[in-house]
């Protein structure tokens, strides 16, 4: 009776073994595995994508721009490696004592890291410690050269003077600049005949020269050229 009921036992245990293996095999071979092929494309998809970014960055071991922007894409794998904002940027230059000297804001921009070279796009606005306000659509800038350039409309303030005009260009630390195509503006000029201010504005033709008086930032030199030449320099990046 005890070897009958052992039988039994060894019978059940290989049938409920069969089964369990019955149905791995089963579950194991229906399942297929699905692979997606994903082709990495360094000029679309960026090697790294951070967002709300604040940081300082040094050129040549000195601490010379402050970057404040919602989102930072890297394409360094790209043919040619840049940058890109596209959800705007704010910076800050520094010169060699650490103070401020231009503040740059933009609705995107795009820095070509090899070329050292910005594109700035879209309500561009740039201020330097002398009061003055660059407002275009669009602006480069040339770290190598230290120049700031662009061929589009471009609005200039400084309190009471104002110039516009088309194609610009400007050191770095926009001070020393020129208006290629001026437009229109404003400059006013205080005299006192009897006991009044007259302000008149005057149409500004052909080029338009200003160097700013760093020592006295009240005053403004402005020359006027009879002809205007633009750089063979001026090279614009196509988006």
């Amino acid at each position: 009776m005890k070897s009958l009921l052992k039988m039994k036992s060894n019978s059940i245990t290989i049938g409920l073994v069969a089964i369990v293996m019955l149905f791995l095999y089963t579950a194991c071979g229906g399942s297929e595995t699905e692979t997606v092929d994903i082709q990495f494309d360094p000029e679309t998809m960026p090697s790294m994508n951070t967002d709300s970014v604040t940081t300082l960055i040094s050129d040549s071991g000195i601490t010379r721009y402050k970057l404040e922007a919602d989102n930072w894409q890297v394409f360094d794998k790209a043919k040619e490696p840049f940058w890109y904002f596209p959800r705007g940027i704010y910076l800050e230059r520094f010169d060699s004592l650490f103070q401020v000297e231009a503040k740059i804001l933009a609705d995107s921009a795009w820095n070509y890291t090899d070329k050292k070279l910005w594109r700035l796009k879209g309500n561009v606005d740039i201020r330097n410690m002398e009061g003055e306000m660059f407002l275009s659509d669009e602006l480069f800038w040339d770290q190598k050269s230290q120049r700031v350039y662009s061929d589009k409309y471009i609005q200039i303030k400084r309190g009471d003077t104002e110039l516009k005009g088309y194609g610009f260009e400007s050191n770095q630390a926009m001070t020393e600049y020129r208006i290629f195509r001026p437009h229109d503006g404003r400059i006013p000029f205080k005299e006192e005949p009897v006991d009044s201010e007259m302000e008149q504005s005057i149409d500004l033709k052909p080029e338009v020269s200003v160097k700013s008086d760093i020592q006295n930032p009240a005053k403004l030199k402005i020359d006027i050229i009879d002809k205007a030449v633009e750089p063979d320099s001026m090279k614009m990046i196509d988006e």
